[in-house]
């Protein structure tokens, strides 16, 4: 129950509530006057930012023979903060419900109206307040009874006074973070954000030439991330963990790591590489299982044939749909088959866990190579197998190769002992016996974490699956096979993916990402943060991500373009549909969290489009599909139009192929030769999107602007016809900001008008 900070007296006198009921004259006009605008006077709106009465056209229902006579839809109050629809309030008399599913459906109507869209909407009958979040209205969000409003007054400035919502976010790319600095006096409520760090893949031994995996995360990005959001003795969590990059730089930072992840492939590569062995106890397992093998090593058919019987092997193993064979043994020769099944037999022998793990994990990269799907690059010979990969991690399905390469076992098995020693040695002096415990590698679910207590994570860096991009169980059958994994029925349920082996829905998918979050929002500590890495096309991944973490209570910080590393194969085969890098969005838990306030931009969805992705390839002189990308998810983002973009661009491809010319070598959509920018917005308009977008950034930076360093932002965005003069720019700069000494600019306050023609 919150603390007093208000009386009822304060706010109604001496009104008695329990004879409104009885008092025939207490109508709805009364529950305006006598309720509502003391409720929103004392909550610090202004007349200037109530908005009665605003007339809406229904966007769909039509009335009339003709049906062409919209219907009208009437708020009682529409609340702007920063010009921009923040709430709506419908009042009722007090013989309505305030939850009556009709009355709750026609605020409603008002709130999701594209004029509005605003994040939460209200319904009060004088003795009842009832307030709901837009993206989801099963149950309010906070319902009391007006008589006791003194009890939940913390709780309703909290959602709904004028500086509870952002004006902004704070997302820097071109600055450079003083690190040093920033360590100095740690604070995690004031972390700044990242900006995009150059990638170092191939500088850890710890994770490249491990073993192979559908998805890693750059080492030293997630390393910057974990140092920038968290202290040393934290504990750091990663949901979907992966092959772990995110627990062992927790590690090797003097973190404690949570690592979780429902493919037992993944667990059982992090807590082999991880696990502490003696490096001469190591070299004399492997030299003892390399010898027995030597001796043993089936060649001949008839060696093969006897190998076959003795030794077991994955047997009846369904591979997913689109294999080329369908069996697990399948993609295997009866030698390549034979060989391994001996190898195994000998690693099994080895009585310390620790060993035995270690010397699995080094079959397992064997597994990988000694099979009928390997790839090999062109030029590639038995001397020299480095080069290409399994069809699996390549193309994501089991494709037997062309020209399967015959590889020699225990060579290749000696060049995985050398890596994986390489690794131990770089990880030992963070990752050993005495260190060991503050690692929890876990199979689970990123959806029930309730084995983690409340409040107990100071930081959450994870990277979910991207919808139906990779079935990580169905495409892990053959190393699972192989190592007695086991993959149950309730795995593949609980796997949060769009398709595979289950054919799971979209709406499946998003609502095991939605249950994920709100879990991670549970365990974290409050003040602390959660960075989400994705790299989805579709905006309502994004979007689905946004108003989740919202809903939880999450407040969003910013979101920060990302590559990771070169180009994939996919990326090369796939220039349209894969994306080469990710946007890692940011989140921060916070007590009273702001809800991001969707803007009143002025110009539909289209418009707002095909002017962001001009105005990038203007900036840039061309851009790339990520580029584009970026800019559109992070605008819709900050200026809280993602709710529009994921209804209309699931897929920008084809309206960037139809309007823009691609060059092949470059990656680069352009301008198509002597053609115009299609874009023909006012230029007041573009002035004004493009200058609310730089300085809600900068007020969330606590920054004010400069005038010069407003036009050198905004004027290479607005190279679609006539540059706008300077003195058009201050004009429309003067209708939204303020100035702040002698000309440097901010946004204008709450309860300031701010007015566009």
């Amino acid at each position: 129950m919150q603390k007093k900070t208000i009386s009822k007296e304060q706010l109604f006198g001496q009104l008695n509530f329990r004879t409104l009921t009885e008092n025939p004259d207490f109508k709805e006009d009364s529950v305006r006057e006598v309720i509502i605008l003391p409720i929103l006077k004392e909550l610090g709106y202004q007349q200037s930012n109530i908005i009665r009465s605003k007339t809406l056209e229904h966007p769909f229902l039509r009335i009339g023979s003709n049906k062409k006579i919209p219907i009208k839809l009437i708020p009682d109050y529409s609340l702007k903060v920063a010009d921009n629809f923040a709430w709506v309030l419908d009042a009722k008399s007090p013989d309505e419900k305030v939850n009556d599913p009709d009355n709750v459906g026609q605020v409603y109507s008002y709130a999701s109206h594209p004029e509005i869209r605003s994040t939460y909407f209200a319904v009060c009958n004088g003795l009842e307040f009832a307030l709901y979040r837009t993206a989801s209205t099963n149950e309010p969000i906070l319902y009391f009874a007006i008589d006791e409003i003194e009890y939940h007054w913390e709780e309703l400035k909290m959602f709904l006074a004028p500086d509870s919502f952002q004006v902004g976010k704070k997302f820097v790319y071109e600055q450079t973070v003083d690190y040093a600095k920033a360590k100095s006096g740690f604070d995690y409520v004031t972390r700044p954000l990242l900006e995009e760090i150059p990638v170092k893949k191939r500088a850890a031994k710890r994770h490249f030439g491990v073993h192979g995996y559908f998805t890693k995360q750059a080492w030293n990005v997630v390393a910057e991330y974990i140092k920038n959001f968290s202290k040393p003795g934290d504990l750091i969590l990663d949901p979907f963990g992966g092959s772990g990059v995110t627990a062992i730089e927790s590690l090797m930072n003097n973190r404690k790591a949570i690592s979780i992840d429902i493919n037992p492939m993944a667990v059982f590569l992090v807590q082999s590489l991880i696990a502490p062995v003696k490096e001469s106890e190591l070299l004399e397992a492997f030299s003892r299982v390399k010898e027995e093998y030597k001796k043993e090593e089936p060649t001949t058919k008839e060696e093969i044939k006897k190998a076959l019987k003795k030794y077991q092997y994955p047997k009846g193993f369904i591979l997913p749909k689109g294999s080329d064979v369908g069996t697990v043994e399948q993609l295997f020769s009866d030698k390549q088959t034979a060989q391994l099944a001996l190898l195994k037999s000998i690693i099994l022998k080895q009585k310390n866990e620790n060993i035995r793990n270690s010397l699995l994990l080094m079959f397992s990269g064997l597994v990988t190579k000694v099979n009928l799907t390997f790839h090999t690059t062109k030029g590639a010979t038995e001397d020299n197998i480095s080069g290409g990969d399994a069809s699996a991690f390549r193309y994501y399905r089991y494709r037997i190769a062309p020209d399967p390469k015959e590889i020699d076992v225990i060579k290749y098995f000696t060049l995985r002992y050398q890596k994986i020693l390489s690794a131990k040695k770089e990880m030992k002096y963070f990752i050993n016996e005495n260190t060991i415990s503050d690692a929890n590698i876990v199979k689970g679910t990123a959806t029930d974490l309730k084995w983690i207590p409340k409040e107990s994570v100071d930081y959450i860096y994870t990277d979910p699956p991207y919808g139906k991009k990779i079935p990580y169980l169905d495409l892990s059958v053959m190393w699972t096979a192989w190592l007695d994994l086991e993959v149950s029925e309730q795995d593949y349920e609980q796997e949060a993916i769009e398709g595979g082996e289950k054919q799971k829905s979209k709406d499946e998918y998003n609502q095991l990402i939605a249950q994920s979050i709100k879990e991670m929002y549970r365990v974290l500590k409050y003040d602390r943060w959660l960075s989400f890495v994705f790299a989805h096309k579709d905006p309502e991944f994004w979007h689905l991500i946004v108003e989740t973490a919202e809903a939880c209570g999450f407040e969003y910080i910013g979101a920060v373009p990302q590559k990771n590393g070169q180009t994939s194969f996919k990326k090369r085969q796939n220039p349209f549909t894969v994306l080469s890098g990710q946007l890692i969005i940011n989140f921060r838990k916070v007590k009273n969290p702001r809800a991001i306030l969707k803007a009143n931009l002025g110009m539909n969805i289209a418009e707002i489009v095909m002017q962001t992705i001009e105005g990038i390839i203007a900036k840039n002189n061309g851009a790339t599909l990520e580029q584009i990308n970026d800019e559109l998810i992070i605008k819709g983002l900050e200026l809280g139009f993602l709710d529009l973009l994921k209804k209309e661009y699931t897929d920008l491809t084809p309206l960037l192929i139809d309007n823009f010319d691609y060059d092949e070598e470059t990656e680069q959509f352009t301008i198509p030769k002597d053609t115009k920018f299609k874009t023909n917005v006012d230029v007041r308009l573009r002035i004004k999107y493009y200058l609310l977008s730089y300085l809600r950034r900068m007020e969330r930076e606590n920054k004010a602007s400069h005038f010069d360093e407003i036009i050198f932002h905004i004027m290479p965005l607005l190279k679609n016809g006539i540059t706008p003069e300077h003195q058009t720019v201050l004009s429309v700069l003067e209708n939204i900001a303020e100035r702040v000494g002698q000309d440097s600019w901010r946004l204008k306050r709450e309860g300031q008008t701010i007015l566009f023609e």
